[in-house]
């Protein structure tokens, strides 16, 4: 986990044609996640498939790296979207683990990642309607419900980038040691391209575990 603040999170055409390098160079990259031609046996699907079979979720709840590259195997072409969205999609695929950032103006209090008791709030970025928590699903969440549901399935409207989006925080999640080294990579290079892209000074690095469990934004940020 990290954080980061005043970002400029607006499209920036003198950078345009970088961020589609940055894709371009990221989605090929993931050749080294799809080596068998049954995509669910590629290890990363795999091991996020069976640690989602860990905990309640809704049908067809799939980790955001395996959506990724899916989308890869099918042959899409990811085109720039903004800067964080387009640089964290790059880390994403580069190094075959699930990133998320928030925009924490949007976050009330404390944001939490457990297994919730179900009925917490939950409207998905495009949705129209409300889809509530499942008692037992993990989720990420704040006082006025879920920020992100089944682990890092899928987006709150409520929390999610804008162009506006000015301070934010980004996670990556792992669940085994191959993944751990490789989200401790992805992290710096995140941290990197913050920094490269918007000029701001991110947070260091926060390796949230069950020993280790919180993370404090530094009174400076």
């Amino acid at each position: 986990m990290l954080y980061a603040n005043g970002i400029n999170n607006h499209d920036d055409q003198a950078q345009l044609a970088d961020r589609k390098q940055l894709l371009k160079d990221a989605t090929t990259a993931t050749g080294q996640f799809l080596t068998n031609d049954t995509f669910r046996l590629n290890p990363v699907v795999d091991q996020w498939r069976t640690a989602f079979q860990q905990f309640k979720k809704k049908k067809g709840a799939r980790s955001s790296i395996e959506a990724l590259l899916k989308l890869v195997n099918q042959g899409r072409k990811f085109d720039p979207i903004d800067p964080l969205v387009d640089i964290y999609n790059s880390v994403s695929l580069t190094y075959g683990v699930p990133v998320g950032i928030e925009d924490r103006d949007k976050i009330t209090g404390d944001m939490h990642l457990g297994q919730v008791s179900g009925g917490q709030s939950f409207q998905p970025v495009g949705a129209a309607a409300d889809e509530p928590t499942l008692p037992g699903e993990v989720a990420y969440y704040d006082e006025v419900g879920a920020v992100c549901r089944c682990l890092n399935w899928r987006d709150a409207q409520r929390t999610m980038l804008t162009a506006d989006s000015q301070n934010v925080v980004a996670v990556i999640e792992a669940v085994t040691p191959e993944q751990v080294a490789r989200t401790n990579e992805a992290m710096t290079t995140l941290r990197e391209l913050i920094h490269q892209y918007f000029g701001v000074q991110p947070s260091p690095v926060f390796q949230l575990t069950k020993e280790n469990p919180q993370a404090v934004v530094p009174a400076d940020m």
